[in-house]
């Protein structure tokens, strides 16, 4: 049996915060579920299921999704929970209809990481016997890719400061990201270290938020007055649990997640328009760069630099916002709308995109997916 074609047909998305102090989840996720069917026809009553993405242990309580299904709208219907990034959540629902069980899917992924101990939240999924008893966590095991990154490739911290220093002036730009100022590379060298050689600009940024992505099969997308863009392929896949028995310098399960979603999407090569990847850190980015096949290894930084090809984040990425469970969601959201509104984002008529998520330790998982308009 030949699988359906999916179409992204709308999104919405709350501004990303540093804190919504006034805000709780359920405000959150209500608005971008009231959003995501604006324009489109439909409404919660065609919904078909409902996947979310969230964090038992970032939102401080067991089975925490039981609390927002009347915000997500899901109550007596099929709704299901993800507990990895929101882009493995339309994974998920985009098989569902690929595999005919079902049309419409409504994604949802939410975080507030400013009401928990996001440090903590990662020392969680380190190996509990040698590793988190020594207070290894995602920040050490940034570091040590760091150093090792840019050994091997003989670059410097200067070149880490001007990639965060794009990524945040993009997002002012760009994003719907509460930025108070763009950092200059000097103002990110000087912030405060985090995991030498990385400072605390060089991090991803915890941020509050929510996004809700609308999936369909391809007869609602023909049906309905709206241009889709079509997910083509699909990928995911997880290194070892253990850090230090992963192979150093490179990000193994990217590499396998891209070339999964570019053979079913019948590309030869990752020559899409655009990119919309996360990262732990700016070394982090630099690796998905290469292991998407965008760089050679060690030349990510180059990418920075070039005019034409793909275009790598204009949205700023996760540098300067990551609603950790909904940044890969977010991603899609970006990626879809710039397809459909390359205008808005200074954009030349791109036909295609690159998607990335992670998540894990050290980004131990990945998951990637292709667009095209």
């Amino acid at each position: 049996m030949t699988p359906s074609k999916v179409a992204v047909i709308s999104s919405a998305q709350t501004e990303l915060r540093s804190a919504w102090s006034e805000a709780q989840h359920i405000d959150l996720i209500s608005s971008v579920v009231a959003g995501v069917f604006k324009g489109t026809g439909l409404d919660l009553d065609d919904v078909d299921f409902i996947i979310d993405s969230g964090s038992d242990v970032l939102d401080g309580r067991s089975i925490s999704n039981c609390g927002f299904l009347g915000a997500m709208g899901a109550h007596h219907k099929e709704e299901s929970r993800v507990e990895e990034d929101g882009l493995w959540a339309a994974l998920y629902g985009a098989t569902k209809i690929a595999a005919g069980g079902a049309d419409i899917g409504l994604i949802i992924a939410y975080s507030k990481p400013s009401e928990s101990d996001f440090n903590a939240f990662y020392a969680t999924q380190c190996e509990p016997f040698y590793q988190r008893p020594v207070g290894f966590d995602h920040r050490a095991a940034s570091g040590m890719q760091a150093q090792r990154y840019l050994a091997k490739h003989k670059l410097a911290p200067k070149d880490l400061a001007g990639l965060a220093v794009k990524r945040w002036s993009d997002a002012s730009r760009y994003a719907k990201v509460q930025i108070p100022s763009v950092p200059s590379e000097m103002d990110v060298l000087a912030s405060v270290n985090v995991a030498r050689p990385l400072t605390k600009l060089m991090m991803s940024r915890p941020v509050d938020g929510a996004v809700a992505v609308l999936l369909v099969s391809e007869e609602i997308a023909r049906r309905i007055n709206r241009t889709p863009v079509w997910i083509t392929g699909l990928g995911a896949s997880a290194d070892r649990h253990s850090f230090a028995a992963r192979s150093a310098g490179a990000l193994e399960a990217c590499e396998k997640a891209a070339k999964t979603a570019y053979a079913r999407a019948g590309w030869k090569r990752p020559e899409a328009s655009l990119a919309e990847l996360g990262a732990s850190s700016a070394v982090g980015e630099l690796m998905v760069m290469e292991a998407l096949g965008l760089a050679k290894p060690g030349h990510g930084i180059d990418l920075l630099k070039s005019e034409g090809g793909t275009v790598v984040n204009r949205s700023g990425g996760s540098l300067p916002a990551d609603p950790i469970m909904a940044t890969g969601l977010v991603r899609l959201a970006e990626a879809s709308r710039q397809l459909l509104y390359p205008d808005t984002y200074d954009l030349r008529n791109p036909s295609s995109a690159i998607v990335h998520g992670w998540g894990g330790v050290g980004m131990q998982t990945h998951c990637v997916v292709t667009l095209e308009a």
